[in-house]
């Protein structure tokens, strides 16, 4: 090494030794894993004060007493001029050093305290402090023994790290009754290519302050508390106090042994400007016809003052409705009278197509379970002949295109399903049974002996057996016909429909919307691919 260097290197030691001072406790504490050093603090004389070699180190062993310390002690210990540093000191450095400088000797029992790991401190090594509320909090995070080797210092709060501003090292406020916790001050330190830890902590306590306040109950001095028979109640008090002053519910004699009377412990808390907020609460956990129109107070005193609230519990009463709201009532009524008179007319208008539609949404089908073959018995003038043409077309070719190639109805027509040769009489009876309903055409020239044989047979099915219903279809006016049974005339009016020739003829014409309507509700499977099948629901 140059000479220069290590000229440089004895001016840093100096400056060094210059800002460390000397230990005078007998027991000192430290924490494992930190640098630490001892001073000799006994020199007197003055040829000694720049000479390391006069100032030797021991440190006490039970077995071997002592034991002299040099460099080759431990790759962790040094002698620098007059100090025994410690690069870390360990747990196993515990134990009793001695320092000697001629006839100066120093002794210190060193006690090396285990870091806490799940920590940024040890409560064992910390400064306490109490600092009263609004008075100035000040923490300086300084080591003056170590600032020239400082790189970066952090301040932590309860081990949350604090970001700090400017080029303060620590904090500087008026202290709040929420400032009080442990502040650890983290000194980063280099040595020999090695980063190390010193650390500091304090911990806060913010007390209050000398002055006293006057107490006072907060809020108006009596309260009227409307209440009904056998609720509960909470009558709730607060008050500004110190911290010895009584504060407390005045009740009767007879409420302190009611259970249903209850007087809750103090709630406090400390306000940032270092008053007590203390909470009382008195409760009724079943209002009886004794507690009201009775005084309830709440009291707040010391030697020097005293302050009351009054509480008092009344029968709620009934107010009466206010203009605005009763006027607001009666047109919500009106309004609403006329919304449901409307939706009622329109149902009634359109029952037929909300039916319609309801049926094909729910896919209603009535057909399933009541053993019958037929959905419909059509009933009509056999012979065809020019003057008759036109009904017979409707019954044979009309009718079944429509209710059974467009909406899936099975029919049963004489002409088609009656096989020739058989009994009529017996024939035409049976297939009545097995329908469900009875489709009377009327012509002028309806009543054959055929005829009249499904009418009257069908007539019995519906008003006697009560096992069909008729739909009455007037092909030309009823009231030309003078032929009909009296019976006839017993039919609902909805059940008879009236053609009117090319008007009803389109599938989605009022006429065909009440048949579907009379006829029992059954699922739609359309001969012909449903896609070709023409709306039933769209409006005339």
């Amino acid at each position: 090494m140059h000479r220069g260097e290590l000229f440089l290197l004895l001016c840093v030691f100096s400056v060094g030794s210059a800002s460390r001072s000397c230990i005078r406790r007998h027991q000192i504490h430290t924490l494992e894993g930190e640098p630490f050093y001892l001073k000799h603090c006994g020199i007197t004389s003055s040829e000694h004060k720049n000479e390391t070699a006069a100032i030797r180190w021991f440190r006490v062993h039970a077995s071997h007493g002592y034991v002299e310390l040099n460099t080759q002690s431990s790759p962790r210990i040094t002698l620098q001029s007059h100090y025994l540093e410690f690069w870390p000191v360990e747990l196993e450095d515990n134990g009793t050093y001695f320092s000697q400088v001629g006839n100066d000797h120093q002794t210190w029992t060193l006690i090396v305290i285990k870091r806490n790991e799940h920590s940024c401190f040890s409560e064992k090594l910390v400064i306490n402090k109490n600092v009263e509320v609004k008075k100035s909090l000040l923490i300086k995070c300084e080591n003056s023994s170590y600032s020239e080797l400082i790189n970066h210092t952090s301040l932590y709060k309860n081990c949350k790290e604090i970001v700090l501003q400017g080029l303060l090292r620590g904090i500087q406020k008026d202290a709040e009754f929420e400032d009080g916790g442990y502040y650890t001050c983290v000194h980063s330190v280099h040595h020999n290519g090695k980063q190390y830890n010193l650390t500091k902590t304090y911990n806060i306590t913010i007390i209050e302050g000398n002055s006293k306040i006057t107490p006072a109950i907060l809020g108006r001095k009596f309260d009227t508390v409307e209440v009904d028979l056998g609720e509960e109640v909470e009558l709730n008090c607060t008050a500004l106090l110190n911290k010895n002053d009584l504060f407390y519910w005045s009740i009767r004699k007879e409420d302190r042994s009611n259970p249903n009377v209850h007087e809750d412990t103090n709630m406090t808390t400390w306000t940032s400007e270092g008053k007590l907020h203390a909470f009382k609460k008195l409760t009724f956990r079943n209002v009886a016809e004794t507690n009201l129109n009775v005084l309830y107070n709440c009291t707040v005193t010391n030697e020097e003052a005293t302050d009351t609230k009054s509480f008092m519990l009344v029968r709620k009463e009934m107010a009466d409705i206010p203009g605005h709201v009763f006027m607001r009532g009666i047109i919500m009524a009106v309004f609403i009278s006329v919304a449901v008179v409307c939706v009622v007319i329109l149902c009634v208008i359109y029952k037929v197509d909300l039916v319609l539609f309801y049926r094909r949404l729910a896919e209603r089908d009535e057909t399933l379970t009541d053993g019958k073959t037929y959905d419909a018995f059509v009933s009509y003038l056999k012979e065809c002949r020019p003057d008759n043409g036109e009904e017979h077309t409707f019954a044979v070719e009309t009718l079944p295109g429509v209710l059974e190639k467009q909406f899936g109805y099975k029919l049963c027509i004489f002409e088609r399903d009656v096989v020739p040769g058989g009994a009529v009489v017996d024939e035409i009876q049976s297939l009545i049974e097995k329908s469900r309903r009875l489709i009377i055409v009327l012509s002028k020239s309806y009543l054959t002996n055929e005829t009249r044989l499904e009418l009257e047979s069908g007539l019995h099915e519906a008003l006697v057996e009560r096992k069909i219903k008729i739909i009455l279809i007037e092909f030309t006016p009823a009231g030309s016909f003078t032929f009909l049974p009296p019976s006839l005339k017993l039919l609902k009016p909805c059940r008879v429909l009236k053609w009117q020739a090319d008007k009803s003829l389109p599938y989605n014409s009022r006429f065909w919307k009440n048949l579907l309507y009379l006829m029992p509700a059954k699922a739609i499977k359309p001969w012909r691919d449903e896609a070709e099948a023409l709306p039933v629901l769209s409006t005339p």
